[in-house]
């Protein structure tokens, strides 16, 4: 058969089927299948029409079905959902299942507010990883310092996170490079490497806080890590001769207070006694010389009432006083004693120990003779006048 033949595909087994004729068995099977009645003709004088019709409902049924269980979401624990209606705000979610109108009229923003972020300033997932661009920092000193720093921050507002924040981790990142930076450049190298690392971090998070603040960026920096904080490499070789004399010159400086404590505390200690010994002396001889002064008042005192009786007893005591330390022995010849045999070094011994010897008397204190002074005239006669009376009874 020739290919312009005008039968050609309309007899059966000679080409393909019409496709009028299966849009028709189409429309009665699905006519069939929700319960339609079939017609028997494919045109519109056969009622194709009617399955057509209602299959189309029920597919638009399901489309809007699907649409608009879109709109259902999930809010987890530690988030927050955001809507919006034409990309605009219009509420703040709470964790669990919430719904919203379907796109495009409303779409929802899971934020998570409670997970922590990581910002690293100067290097990359590894301290080695130095991002020079970002860690070279100059100090008040004129000095270069190589520092590595991680912030960690949470989300406290996730729509000014979400709406005021076009890079929010490269903000951080800048804000962050920026306060340290700032802070750097006010401190010492010798501060920044060593005794104010702390300072230096806490100083930074409350600065790098002001400033996320002032930008509305809805972020809560919760700690700044320092990582590392060195001289540039290329003069650590000299930085470490430096270092090293400095540790000498604080060995030397700690050595050299140890010695002062040692020696300071003992001066102290020696002026403080002899202060306190003067002012014992000070305090003996004021109390002797008050002492004197009332025993001389006391003694006047007594010799307005007998003069030569308190003569002799003073002249008594004064001899007693200074022969007591004498080594000098006084033997009464008159009497013929025995004091010339006896051992007169053990009796000065024990007369200056105050030793009392075997019998229990007293060894006699013999002294040489002293003179007496010269005898009221009055005592003298009276004196007299006893020895005649004396010899008369005799």
């Amino acid at each position: 058969m020739a290919l312009n033949d005008p039968q050609w595909g309309r007899r059966r087994g000679d080409g393909p089927p019409d496709l009028d004729e299966i849009w028709g068995r189409f429309n009665q099977k699905l006519a069939g299948l929700f319960g339609g009645k079939g017609g028997g003709g494919s045109g519109p004088e056969g009622g194709g029409s009617k399955p057509f019709s209602g299959g189309v409902g029920l597919l638009i049924g399901l489309v809007a079905l699907v649409w608009l269980a879109s709109g259902f979401y999930i809010v987890d624990a530690g988030q927050k959902g955001v809507v919006l209606r034409f990309g605009k705000f219009v509420e703040t979610t709470d964790p669990g299942p919430r719904w919203h109108l379907p796109y495009p009229l409303e779409t929802a923003e899971v934020v998570n507010i409670s997970g922590v972020r990581t910002v690293e300033v100067g290097y990359r997932n590894d301290v080695r990883s130095k991002v020079p661009k970002e860690s070279l920092m100059l100090t008040d000193d004129e000095n270069i310092v190589d520092l590595q720093f991680a912030v960690q921050y949470v989300l406290k507002d996730p729509t000014e996170y979400l709406f005021n924040n076009r890079s929010p981790e490269d903000s951080v990142r800048q804000v962050a490079e920026s306060a340290i930076r700032e802070i750097v450049g006010k401190s010492k190298m010798d501060f920044v490497l060593y005794e104010g690392r702390e300072q230096i971090a806490v100083s930074a998070r409350k600065l790098i806080q002001d400033t996320l603040d002032r930008y509305k960026t809805g972020i809560t920096v919760s700690q700044v890590t320092m990582q590392n904080a060195q001289p540039p490499e290329q003069v650590q070789a000299a930085f470490a001769d430096a270092v090293k004399a400095n540790q000498d010159r604080e060995r030397q400086k700690n050595e050299g207070e140890a010695y002062a404590n040692d020696v300071v505390p003992k001066a102290r200690g020696t002026a403080a006694r002899l202060l306190q010994e003067a002012e014992g002396y000070r305090q003996r001889v004021i109390a002797n010389a008050e002492g004197e002064a009332s025993r001389f008042s006391v003694v006047l005192a007594e010799y307005k009432k007998a003069p030569g009786v308190t003569r002799d007893r003073l002249y008594l005591d004064m001899m007693q006083q200074v022969l007591s330390s004498s080594s000098k022995v006084i033997v009464d010849q008159k009497s013929g004693s025995n004091m010339l045999f006896l051992p007169l070094d053990k009796i000065l011994q024990m007369s200056a120990g105050g030793v009392i010897p075997e019998g229990g008397a007293k060894p006699p204190v013999v002294t040489e003779p002293v003179p007496v002074p010269p005898a009221d005239p009055s005592t003298t006669r009276s004196r007299e006048a006893f020895r005649s009376r004396d010899r008369e009874i005799r």
